[in-house]
């Protein structure tokens, strides 16, 4: 494959193999954007300043999780420098290509940012550190063991010198081969709650986001896509909309989109409402939300099915089960429903007209490597001769990660106009419409239960929709998507099943609609804690066991889940007198490396209101970075979790989402949030993430809440679809 047509999924091919040599060239020479160009660095992550500012360097995307502030303590704590001169700036992937992936991976999701760079950004910390306290020692002439580091200086029998004074000569040295991180329990500044370090930027609006980009010259697009999913353009009249103030052309953007360019944003979309287009709605013109639960129902009793995890013979015990109960739940499509909305700002140069020469790209994104892999296949170019510069985002939840079309598409209309940028913004409504929606699932539940009501058996059966089958459907083996399976089993970090259960069969039977299927917040373990936890609930009522004892039981065998969820059952007060008109609800899972379980509190009036009151939350994420971080992530994550129970739904009418803005999808108020008391109990050895396992066990901790208060058992979502009286 030439440089020149590598597609986004060849260029991530290609740089994932590259991650092997991430620890190689951290002395390599690079470009800075907040530290002086000429300015040499002690290594990819750390450039110290004559003025003793410290530049941290960081890879991944800051959109609101306090990863930016998590991976510079690391790196601070390693290096020892005074945390009051600590900057950060972002690597562009442009540089990373260059100095083969210096940084190593870009991609910010799945709760990645920082378990799985932990250890390489802190010997980042380590390694100027020790070239530091070299360079020290020779200017001293003393053994490198005699000096000490404290807060940007080294020291040694009453002399010291700052790090400004010894960067310039630490850069010159070779890199010690041993690097020694330190203990966890010898943490200073790690491990510790700090502000965050874009907090002040934020308050005083001088934080930049893509919709706020200004660039000389820059003029503004907005685009229409075909309202029906696979649909095209077929065509559009443009003779009146170009006579308008301030419009200076109007673009065709692939197969099915038009967009209107104009000095403003607002004229460019008024003018584009104006635009008499004709859409070619093609095939799924057709489609509706009814027919695709339809289709998984069939899918719930179907033979083909992917088995994601299985012992014993779950069929043959539940055939002979003294007992059985049996549910079926579903989950929704839902939408990210971002703050800001998808947007870009792109400008192509050429040295000779009609030949692109350059493509730079200014976006809010999850993964700046694939966001390059984007512009260079929308622009013809090859990587080297493309740039992406990472802004923050305003809200990404998965929506910017995978996927990049708005990218494509700002870089297809800059095309249009060579050396002009253009800003190019999604409406509300586009927003809305051309998502890329959490999956649509529906579970049938079987368990088997001894004379004695103990649980022997138990089969779960997935019916819907595959987001690796919709984005990378090459890693589809065998009809599977291991990726269905998080928190029931699934392999590695990302949610192993607690319950001991004698004979156990998962499985999944890929139903995947015309809906585009995308990585939202908490994944797919978001409906898998909804159907497990109010399940385990189901078979507690029906065997007359306490919900939390007959989890003790099942959990007897792992101690990791069974403390988060005794500590939250401990402070919520779980089988003690609460006020009257309170119930209480439990759920526990483990995923994305991390045990988490709540503990939720309602009421219900006679008039069917839910209030929410409470939730007890428990995290064990192995290691806190910044536990004052996680509380606030954790309180975040029951706001985004609670708003999709209670108001999250996507349903498409004649091939189109139904919903095109915050009228009709409606997100959390202030009077719906509860109380939230979290619980940090990190036990050590492991890394886990933190910002989206706990979204996982609100909704089944407050459906099992409102069990306990009603008996009614709610089996799918929203809850703004129910009547609780």
């Amino acid at each position: 494959m030439s440089a020149a047509v590598l597609n986004r999924r060849g260029f991530l091919h290609a740089t994932s193999a590259a991650a092997g040599g991430l620890m190689v060239g951290f002395h390599v020479p690079g470009l800075a954007q907040t530290a002086a160009a000429d300015t040499p660095e002690l290594n990819a992550w750390v450039q110290v300043l004559p003025d003793d500012t410290v530049v941290i360097r960081i890879a991944r995307s800051e959109m609101g999780q306090g990863t930016l502030t998590g991976l510079a303590q690391l790196v601070a704590e390693e290096l020892e420098c005074d945390w009051t001169r600590v900057k950060t700036e972002y690597p562009t992937p442009g540089q990373n290509l260059a100095r083969n992936r210096a940084w190593g991976s870009m991609s910010t999701g799945g709760s990645r940012g920082v378990r799985e760079s932990h250890e390489y950004v802190r010997k980042g910390g380590a390694l100027a550190r020790a070239l530091l306290i070299q360079a020290a020692a020779n200017q001293w002439d003393v053994p490198v063991v005699a000096c000490t580091t404290a807060a940007g200086w080294v020291q040694h029998a009453g002399k010291r010198l700052s790090y400004g004074q010894l960067a310039a000569e630490a850069a010159k040295l070779a890199a010690p081969a041993d690097i020694q991180l330190k203990p966890v329990k010898d943490w200073q500044l790690a491990g510790r709650p700090m502000k965050r370090l874009d907090t002040k930027p934020k308050l005083d609006g001088s934080q930049v986001y893509g919709m706020d980009l200004q660039l000389p010259g820059m003029l503004n697009a907005a685009i229409k896509d075909c309202p029906v999913f696979g649909g095209k353009l077929k065509s559009f009249d443009a003779t009146e909309v170009e006579k308008r103030p301030g419009v200076k052309k109007v673009v065709k953007v692939g197969d099915s989109a038009v967009a209107v360019v104009a000095d403003t944003w607002w004229r460019a979309k008024t003018a584009l409402d104006a635009l008499a287009i004709v859409w070619d709605e093609g095939a799924n013109a057709t489609q509706n939300s009814v027919d695709t639960a339809a289709t998984l129902k069939a899918g719930l009793d179907a033979a083909d099915a992917a088995v994601g995890s299985s012992q014993g013979d779950a069929r043959t015990a539940l055939a002979s089960a003294a007992r059985t109960v049996e549910a079926i739940y579903s989950y929704p499509h839902q939408n990210h429903a971002t703050m800001e909305v998808m947007n870009a700002t792109a400008l192509i140069t050429a040295a000779t007209p009609g030949t692109p020469e350059r493509c730079e790209v200014w976006t809010p994104t999850q993964n700046g490597e694939a966001a390059l892999a984007a512009a260079a296949e929308a622009s013809g170019l090859p990587p080297s001769q493309c740039e992406v510069y990472k802004l923050h985002l305003g809200g990404g939840f998965g929506r910017r990660g995978a996927v990049h079309d708005w990218v494509r598409q700002a870089v297809a209309i800059a095309k249009e106009l060579p050396g002009t940028p253009v800003k190019l913004i999604w409406s509300r409504e586009e927003d809305m419409t051309h998502g890329r929606y959490h999956p649509v699932t529906q579970c049938k539940l079987t368990a088997g239960l001894d004379a004695a009501g103990k649980l022997t058996a138990l089969h779960m059966r997935i019916s819907g929709q595959s987001i690796v089958a919709g984005i990378f459907p090459q890693n589809i083996r065998d009809g599977k998507d291991p990726a269905v399976f998080q928190g029931l089993n699934a392999s590695g970090a990302e949610g192993v099943l607690g319950y001991a259960v004698p004979h156990l069969l998962i499985d999944h039977a890929m139903r995947n609609p015309t809906v585009p299927p995308g990585f939202w917040r908490g994944v797919n373990l978001n409906q898998n804690a909804v159907y497990l936890e109010c399940f385990i609930d189901e078979v507690a009522h029906a065997a007359k066991r306490d919900p939390l004892e007959l989890r003790r039981e099942l959990l007897a065998g792992s101690p990791k889940h069974l403390a988060v969820l005794n500590a939250v059952a401990a402070k919520a007060g779980w089988g003690k007198p609460r006020a009257k008109g309170r119930s209480l609800g439990l759920a526990q899972i483990m995923g994305f490396g991390s045990y988490v379980a709540a503990c939720a509190e309602v009421s219900v009036s006679k008039a069917g209101e839910l209030k929410i009151h409470r939730i007890v939350a428990a995290t064990d994420p192995g290691h806190a970075v910044n536990p004052q971080q996680i509380a606030a992530q954790v309180e975040g994550s029951f706001v985004y979790g609670l708003s999709a129970a209670l108001f999250g739904e996507i349903t498409v009418k004649e091939g189109r989402v139904e919903q095109q803005n915050f009228d009709t999808y409606p997100v959390m108020k202030m009077e719906h949030m509860p109380a939230v008391e979290t619980i940090c109990m990190p036990s050590g050895g492991f890394w886990g993430g933190v910002g989206e396992p706990t979204i996982a066990v609100a909704a089944p901790a407050v459906l099992n809440a409102i069990f306990a208060a009603t008996g009614k058992r709610i089996r799918d979502l929203p809850l703004a679809r129910h009547k609780l009286a």
